[in-house]
């Protein structure tokens, strides 16, 4: 039996989480064999929760440029998330656009001293491949840990494909004996990269049949089929979008990225078959039939407030937070609530949502067509130049009332002006238009009227707004603020305080996965697909069945998975990235309070963001570049 490196035990709270930081850290040094370290079944457990913690989840603690599990001590990065680098939302301050270290993960860009790269993670498992054969269990326990390993190392290789294409395949322990070059392995094609995920995961369902996790955080015939689902729909949209991407080089004509058209299909298919057996599992959507569209946005929020609730329904697989503190919570809640309701927190108000995502959710009143938001009486939407005296705006008595008979998921993705968030009426406006017509926006003025004093900003100080202040970056730049995932509760003004679970897996993404891999390529059922689609808005509190398109499908996708670090990758695996992104504008709907009018009255503005300038994207940006050229000798990818 082959040596298991060296093995530091550090026992930390929540083995059922995913979440044991700092279980095992791994050295080659060869110090005690397998059988030493899993004698006790608990030290077999607590290797596998290293392996877990160390998954490629884009959770609540993902930021592009420093990787996963970002939240070792003071783990400051302005707040920059996913969603930033999307047409969907804006950094409050920054105009961040996908370059350079973004999204990378060959080597640990991550910091706070632990090892997070992908090589480190597939030796391990590899380890443990390796001597399970050898362990003092029964058989069936044996199967379950050649179960979990080849979803792990599914999961590890489907975190690589997705950023590199095609890269070494490595199935063993390497050994070092003296020659570093016996160690190279070659990059693989794209192609048989996307083969070996999905001949991991069907090792991992076959092996898995019959295993039940009552927690949802640990490795089933489900999680595995959930993987699988995503992955072949990510190597199908590949083959057929593929060209659409002008990439060349050695990397394209060598295969290593990029797949042949003819072979979309196939993956397809294996996403439907998939889907399907999940489908027809022992799951279902969590609040499937609403009361009203008030229920359905307080179950859609409530899900990823808490999303335990939905185990039993929706949840496929949760990771899993234990507690606060430093390699435990998150900072979402400092970095994301409004400035309103920070308590203390210097640095609120990050995520700004644009007005590009508000507008892709429908009205109840328009089944299945655009809705975007209408603030002038000629209905002109693309007219983003400021306010003009000359035109004329809609007005409303409350912030609130122009997003009436929006989609459910709305209101529970995205904080609006006016909406109530921890008893505070959270206020956005930058501006108001005097008595004698003249419009005030961009500095903190106030006037008073009958008695009453009326702000630029909607309050007298900035602890009473939370919108456009140009003195810093703690204000929307965009009229909105991002709602999903923030807690009910105070923040705690401190670094790591928040411990929220985070859905990798549910049911409605697979239920889209469905959708699109049915009307891209003509497979499976189409009217299973359309029942899929149709459910999750009837979930939404809609009435009306659209048909199944693949417009339709896009922005229930987007409308449905808002925030939840999937938007990015849907760009990018159907070549449209450059589409929307490249020299492209973010923008903002500025609430306007119109003093003419006696009681005043709000008004609506489109504009783009004060601080957006053209974004770039460049086409080899569909896949990031190897690092360490030098030392692994592959070839790099295209434009790199």
């Amino acid at each position: 039996m082959k040596n298991i490196k060296h093995i530091y035990s550090i026992l930390l709270t929540g083995l059922l989480t995913f979440g044991c930081h700092g279980v095992l850290d791994i050295e080659p040094l060869d110090k005690i064999t397998a059988q030493d370290l899993f004698a006790d079944p608990a030290g077999t457990e607590l290797y596998m929760a290293d392996l877990y913690y160390r998954l490629p989840i884009e959770d609540l603690n993902y930021y592009p440029k420093q990787g996963f599990e970002v939240n070792y001590g003071s783990p400051n990065n302005a707040g920059e998330a996913q969603a930033m680098f999307t047409p969907w939302a804006s950094h409050s301050g920054r105009n961040l656009s996908l370059n350079g270290d973004a999204l990378k993960w060959w080597r640990d860009i991550r910091g706070g001293g632990m090892n997070f790269t992908p090589w480190a993670l597939i030796r391990n498992v590899n380890a443990f491949i390796e001597v399970i054969p050898d362990l003092d269990v029964d058989d069936p326990t044996k199967q379950r840990y050649m179960g979990e390993a080849s979803y792990i190392r599914a999961f590890a290789y489907f975190g690589l494909a997705k950023r590199y294409g095609g890269v070494p395949i490595i199935t063993e322990a390497q050994d070092f004996e003296g020659d570093p070059d016996a160690l190279l392995v070659e990059r693989s094609t794209e192609k048989e990269t996307w083969d070996f995920i999905l001949s991991e995961c069907d090792l991992a369902i076959a092996n898995l049949e019959g295993i039940e996790d009552p927690n949802f955080r640990k490795a089933t015939k489900w999680t595995a089929l959930a993987l699988k689902s995503r992955a072949a729909l990510f190597a199908a949209s590949i083959a057929k979008f593929g060209a659409q991407a002008d990439l060349a080089g050695p990397a394209v004509t060598e295969g290593l990225v990029g797949i042949s058209a003819g072979e979309a299909d196939g993956y397809y298919q294996q996403c439907l078959e998939a889907s399907k057996e999940l489908m027809d599992g022992p799951f279902s959507l969590y609040g499937a039939i609403p009361a009203s569209a008030e229920e359905a946005a307080e179950n859609f929020q409530a899900m990823f407030v808490n999303p335990n609730l939905a185990i039993g329904t929706e949840a496929i697989l949760i990771k899993g937070k234990a507690a606060p503190g430093d390699d435990l919570g998150n900072n979402y809640d400092i970095w994301f609530n409004p400035n309103q309701t920070r308590n203390g927190w210097p640095h609120p108000g990050r995520m700004c949502p644009t007005l590009d995502l508000v507008d892709q959710f429908e009205s109840y009143d328009r089944p299945g067509q655009f809705s975007p938001i209408v603030t002038t009486a000629d209905g002109d939407i693309n007219n983003y130049l400021g306010y003009d005296p000359n035109r004329t705006y809609l007005k409303y008595d409350h912030p609130l009332e122009i997003f009436e008979g929006k989609d459910a998921r709305l209101f529970a993705s995205v904080m609006l002006p006016g909406s109530t968030f921890k008893s505070t009426e959270i206020v956005y406006q930058n501006g108001y238009i005097q008595p004698d017509g003249e419009f005030k926006t961009d500095t903190k003025l106030s006037m008073e009227i009958n008695g009453v004093t009326y702000h630029t900003f909607g309050g007298a100080t900035q602890a009473d707004y939370s919108g456009f202040d140009p003195t810093g970056s703690n204000h929307t730049s965009t009229g909105f603020g991002l709602r999903k995932f923030l807690q009910p509760d105070p923040v705690v003004p401190a670094w790591n305080q928040s411990f929220s679970d985070f859905m990798e897996f549910r049911l409605a993404e697979i239920l889209l996965n469905y959708a699109e891999a049915q009307v891209e390529s003509g497979q499976g059922d189409a009217n299973i697909a359309a029942g899929a689609l149709n459910a999750l808005r009837r979930r939404a509190g809609h009435t009306s069945d659209i048909p199944l398109t693949v417009e339709n499908v896009k922005r229930e996708r987007l409308v449905e998975l808002a925030f939840e670090n999937k938007a990015l990758w849907d760009l990018i695996r159907r070549r449209e990235f450059h589409l929307m992104m490249d020299q492209s504008l973010k923008y903002a709907l500025v609430p306007v309070l119109d003093l003419r009018e006696d009681p005043p009255k709000y008004i609506f503005v489109r504009m783009k963001t004060r601080q957006s300038s053209p974004l770039t994207f460049e086409h080899r940006e569909y896949y990031r570049a190897i690092d360490n050229l030098g030392l692994n000798q592959l070839t790099q990818n295209p434009g790199w």
